[in-house]
């Protein structure tokens, strides 16, 4: 360190700095006559206490006071407005902007809550609030105007006539000041909605015309923007005989502001007018308008940019074939302004003029991207590739990320639009994936599993074998997008990515999902230390496992999830694996977890982590598999005991109706549906045995186009959707027959379901419980628990019996790994993985 006399000096100066820094910290303190200033008697009540302190306090003190208004108007209105609001009137009158700000909030609360009437309102407020009204403060002004607009609502007309609108005829005058005409021109705009079309040509027209005629812009532009308002409160009659002629007016004015709010409110009253007005009138405006706005200012640019979409929609079929290719070109010149000007300096080395103007110059290309869909209706879908795309690709492409952020949103329309014509797009699709912006990414997977669903189904054909075909780079730009995603600090992004790749198995093949997406979902799952993206992965990956075809790789996946989750080393892991059960009874069949999850699961009651054994309680909860007073001993100690026995979930568990009756009428559509999933499964494995078959005697996999080829014969509905297999409803404990004829009948009577079409389809199911099968005693199939044991719901208990009739449903000669998580070589029955010579018993005792 320097001690030298220069350095020692400075640090002399820099101590002298904070000295004078502190200074004012220790001004600001409050001195004891202020403090006792500021004490209040504790003994007073609300009311007292704010007449005293709006009499004898601080400002604020009385701020305070105001704020606290509707509190005292809900708790004792009478006295409020009798010993209080006196004295807030005589407050406002020298209050600074703070208090007038918090009166004007308060006022409009007081109105909100309705706690007094509309006639007391008006006669202890309204005064108040017009008497404020020309603050010379304009955020002030503004404040109490909307508190104004807001009053009108609800005031009734003659308390508007006398109140307002009388005194408003003086206050639209031009010997009256600029701010209270403006503050007229947008009553006047609000009143309309309050009276006829008689009383609003009598009374409120003259002023409209006059103030329209103001001799200051300012005014002139504020009542052009309330002709909308008017024009939809006095009909079309009036419209076109008076507002039409001062829209008209107004678009030549020589202020830019007052030309640009006429144009904008003539293409919001578009729908109004007739061909003919639209034809003979509007029209020659806007192209006068359009021609002069690269001469005027920049935000006339902005301002036309964003409505060009809509006034080309309602001016679409008067255009001349000339006319039509003056706004394409007008459109296409907006989409790229800006652009040529980029020569790749230095922001710090351009002029503020220029960067100012650049930014200008960035929104209307960003309002050109957002108005892109409309564009495309004007132009016809099938002229996309010769009039828009160019343009589409410079958007996609643009230098700056709100412009291809807009763009992005607005994908999904365009693709829907393009229809057939979709397969247009799909570089510009891969190109946003790929986008260096997670805002793009972001904004595009918003609508990613619908873009893909296009993408995979338009096109010259819609038969699915084209779809990695016509997408060879879809699989690398969505893993890196992920990897983008993953690397990055916004977790939201990256868990919407993951949610939304649950749409891969309608779009990729099987063995893409799993070589490429499913060993990212097990990495997520395991290294990620974000709950809800963790979450994601595992019920992206369950849905992976659901439509996967082949069923070797089904094991290795429910393997790694028994061996790395499960049986995993951290107690976080453990709890992912739970999360993951959950998943798997929402998507797989109540058999399908028996089988492969259920004893994994209940090893869990041993876990020495508390956190661990409350959460497979809950899932208990959810499953309604066995009871609470079955599952509490093995893994609660005495004090667990008592504190879980208060928990709801625990008291849910008791209240559990176990009579057969009550539990068939409760579930009995989700066990149909239960049952048309184990269906589904039993067929998928019935398709892979086919494919399996057809591979050994042809020397070749069945494709995809022959096994669409095979639904389509089956007479699908083709309001389903295409990917979920089901079986024909029928009896599933049928004798399976070896022949391969039948199997394939099997496979062309598979139809495709999702579980909203299933419910529809099961909708009255409470209609059929009168059938003597449907008021059977239920018994579901519950296979896995031990390779010679099942369990047997019935009136009294849940029992073990031994049985030889076990579904053979996903069989396999994979062995799946030991359910405990202590060392496969001990001998004790707790952790022993053996399943043939530890059957397990399952006893629900009487609740």
């Amino acid at each position: 360190m320097d001690f030298s006399q220069n350095s020692l000096f400075g640090y002399m100066e820099d101590l002298q700095e904070l000295t004078i820094i502190e200074r004012p910290v220790r001004r600001s303190l409050k001195t004891p006559e202020e403090i006792e200033r500021l004490t209040v008697d504790e003994d007073l009540s609300d009311i007292e206490r704010a007449v005293y302190l709006l009499s004898a306090g601080q400002d604020i003190q009385g701020t305070s006071v105001i704020a606290n208004l509707p509190f005292l108007m809900r708790q004792n209105p009478a006295e409020t407005l009798r010993r209080v609001l006196p004295k807030v009137r005589e407050a406002l009158h020298v209050a600074g902007v703070e208090m007038q700000l918090t009166a004007a909030v308060s006022f409009l609360t007081i109105l909100q809550d309705e706690s007094v009437s509309v006639h007391t309102y008006a006669h202890s407020f309204l005064q108040v609030i017009l008497l404020h009204l020309e603050h010379r403060d304009a955020g002030v002004s503004n404040a109490w105007l909307e508190t104004l607009l807001s009053v009108i609502e609800v005031l009734p007309k003659d308390t508007l006539r006398h109140e307002i609108l009388n005194p408003l005829v003086s206050k639209a005058q031009l010997s009256q000041t600029v701010q209270s005409r403006l503050v007229s021109c947008k009553i006047l705009g609000k009143l309309t909605n309050k009276f006829d079309a008689l009383a609003i040509k009598r009374e409120i027209l003259p002023l409209v015309k006059s103030l329209c005629q103001d001799v200051e812009y300012e005014v002139r532009s504020c009542m052009c923007r309330q002709l909308e308002n008017i024009a939809q409160g006095i009909g079309t009659e009036l419209t076109k005989s008076v507002v039409l002629p001062e829209l008209i007016e107004l678009s030549r004015d020589e202020g830019s502001s007052v030309r640009l709010a006429a144009f904008e409110t003539l293409v919001n009253l578009l729908d109004i007018f007739d061909t003919d007005d639209r034809s003979q009138t509007i029209l020659p405006v806007v192209k006068s308008f359009c021609e002069k706005s690269f001469k005027a200012d920049e935000s006339i640019l902005i301002s036309l940019s964003f409505h060009l979409g809509k006034l080309c929609h309602g001016l679409y079929g008067i255009f001349t074939p000339d006319q039509h290719l003056r706004f394409l070109e007008f459109y296409k010149k907006l989409c790229t302004l800006g652009l040529q000007q980029e020569n790749g300096h230095n922001e710090n080395q351009i002029p503020p003029q220029i960067l100012e103007q650049e930014k200008k110059y960035i929104s209307v290309r960003k309002n050109c991207a957002y108005n892109f869909p409309a564009m495309i209706v004007f132009v016809d879908p099938k002229n996309f590739h010769m009039e828009l795309y160019s343009t589409f690709f410079c958007l996609c492409h643009d230098p700056e990320v709100p412009v291809r952020y807009t763009i992005a949103i607005c994908f999904y329309e365009v693709s829907k639009l393009l229809n057939s014509g979709v397969y247009l797009i799909h570089k510009e699709l891969i190109t946003l994936l790929q986008d260096e912006s997670l805002e793009v990414l972001d904004a595009l997977i918003d609508h990613l599993p619908e873009i893909l669903e296009l993408m995979s189904t338009g096109g010259e054909s819609s038969v699915q074998e084209n779809k990695l075909s016509s997408l060879p780079d879809l699989v690398p730009a969505l893993t890196a997008a992920e990897q983008r995603a993953a690397a990055s600090l916004k977790w939201r992004t990256h868990e919407k990515l993951l949610q939304k790749y649950a749409c891969l198995p309608q779009v990729i093949s099987s063995d893409q999902i799993y070589y490429r997406f499913l060993q990212r979902m097990f990495t997520i799952m395991m290294t990620n230390n974000v709950l809800p993206v963790q979450k994601a992965a595992s019920r992206t990956l369950c849905i992976f496992l659901r439509y996967n075809r082949k069923q070797e790789q089904r094991h290795e996946v429910i393997q790694k999830l028994i061996e790395q989750l499960g049986q995993g080393k951290s107690y976080w892991n453990r709890l992912r694996f739970l999360d993951t059960c959950e998943f798997i009874i929402e998507i797989f069949s109540k058999s399908f977890f028996c089988k492969y999850f259920f004893l994994p699961a209940i090893e869990l009651t041993h876990d020495p982590v508390a956190n661990v054994s409350v959460r497979l309680l809950l899932l208990c909860t959810e499953v309604k598999i066995l009871g609470k007073k079955h599952l509490l001993p093995f893994w609660l100690n005495k004090k667990q005991i008592f504190l879980y026995m208060r928990n709801p979930t625990v008291l849910e568990l008791d209240r559990m109706e176990m009579s057969m009756d009550a539990f068939q009428k409760k579930f009995y559509e989700k066990d149909l549906l239960d049952q048309e999933k184990e269906r589904e499964e039993l067929l998928l494995l019935e398709m892979e045995q086919l494919e399996k078959e057809k591979q050994q005697n042809d020397g070749r996999p069945m494709s995809d186009k022959t096994f669409e080829k095979k639904r389509r014969d089956s007479k699908t509905p083709t309001s389903l959707p295409k990917n979920i297999p089901i079986s024909v409803p029928g009896s599933s404990s049928a004798t399976p027959s070896t022949s391969k004829e039948i199997k394939k009948s099997k496979l062309i009577r598979s139809q495709s379901f999702n579980n909203q079409a299933f419910h529809a389809k099961y909708g009255n199911l409470d209609k059929c419980t009168t059938s003597k099968s449907s008021t059977a005693a239920y018994t579901p199939s519950v296979s896995g628990l031990s390779k010679t044991s099942m369990i047997s719901l019935t009136d009294d208990s849940f029992r073990m019996r031994n049985t030889n009739s076990a579904p053979s449903s996903f069989s396999s000669n994979t062995s799946l790994p030991s359910t405990s998580r202590g060392t496969g070589n001990s001998v004790d029955p707790k952790s022993s993985g053996s399943k043939d010579t530890q059957p397990r018993k399952a006893t629900l005792l009487d609740m």
